[in-house]
């Protein structure tokens, strides 16, 4: 299959356990171009990439932007989960682009706000109506936890980075506490990331599973497939007590930010939970701020169900950069 040269943008998302390319011409993501690939089956992403490219054909992009799943720095990443390093030289190299970009992987996300397509859009809690402009706040809850605010200003739109997850988790009762102890052997420290991810709802049930004396484990996604069809008592009871305790961490990050145009939950665990957010509380934790109880309900809350959003994004960011 031939591409025109010098035409199109390449743009990867990266993420803890998979990588997906795509194909953009300008914001637009080419659907038959997305491809998604293993990490474990590949050294490094400039291998991902330079298979990327010759699996399209050899296609030779104008520009190429890749979204990652840890912090980026002076255009260099770190990877939170992955023992990859990366940076513009390895990404001009494998691509052979004449723009290059890194972004945090919740920056992409950010940058993909206003061109996704509503219908990918659920609406958890709804809000007042707001300035197109208004701040809004993206928390990305999958393999790892991470939070972006994103600011539309006169020049342009800045999403700032963050490292969210590796805040202290909130702690309300005695059983929250017992659950941060239990959390923190894993490393010492009971971060947010440590509950309110896919590996920290396998964390949640295996302590409700002490709690009651009873140990057993389960796979992340078989605890979300028992807790839709009502195999598994405790499946449920993990649900919840995630669901309350990620109303409170997002409830915290946006008082902090004060995103009056809307929080966005995106990830793959994000998507999990939204049909179960409202019946297990989310809501309720969402606004139990004492005296600003009634304040929380100027923040929209919505899940984004677009698994390539971050590809999107990266796109506008080119886009943005002239690209």
């Amino acid at each position: 299959m031939g591409h025109p040269t010098d035409t199109y943008s390449l743009v990867a998302d990266i993420g803890g356990t998979n990588t997906r390319v795509a194909l953009a011409d300008g914001r637009k993501i080419i659907d038959s171009t997305i491809r998604r690939y293993r990490n474990s089956d590949f050294p490094g992403l400039e291998s991902v990439l330079r298979q990327y490219i010759e699996d399209e054909g050899g296609v030779d992009p104008i520009a190429a932007c890749v979204a990652v799943a840890g912090p980026v720095r002076d255009g260099r990443a770190t990877m939170t989960n992955l023992d990859w390093a990366i940076d513009k030289e390895t990404l001009s190299r494998a691509t052979k682009a004449e723009t290059v970009a890194i972004l945090n992987d919740l920056q992409a996300q950010g940058h993909a706000l206003g061109h996704i397509d509503p219908a990918n859009i659920r609406t958890v809690l709804p809000g007042p109506d707001s300035s197109q402009n208004a701040a809004k706040l993206v928390i990305g809850v999958g393999t790892g936890f991470n939070a972006a605010p994103v600011y539309d200003l006169e020049h342009g739109r800045i999403v700032t980075p963050s490292e969210s997850g590796h805040a202290n988790l909130p702690i309300r009762n005695e059983m929250e506490l017992r659950l941060c102890q239990f959390v923190s052997t894993a490393h010492g420290f009971p971060a947010v990331e440590d509950v309110l991810s896919g590996r920290g709802l396998e964390r949640v049930y295996a302590f409700l599973g002490r709690e009651a004396d009873d140990p057993r484990e389960r796979a992340a996604q078989d605890i979300m497939t028992a807790c839709a069809d009502g195999t598994d008592t405790r499946a449920v009871e993990a649900a919840q007590l995630f669901t309350r305790i990620l109303g409170t961490v997002c409830g915290n990050l946006s008082l902090i930010q004060l995103p009056f145009g809307g929080v966005y939950l995106v990830g793959g665990v994000a998507r999990a939970f939204a049909p179960h957010l409202a019946q297990f509380g989310f809501g309720d934790a969402f606004r139990d701020k004492g005296r600003f109880a009634g304040f929380m309900s100027n923040f929209a809350v919505h899940v984004i169900e677009d698994d390539y959003a971050a590809l999107t994004g990266s796109a506008a960011h080119l886009v943005a950069l002239g690209q």
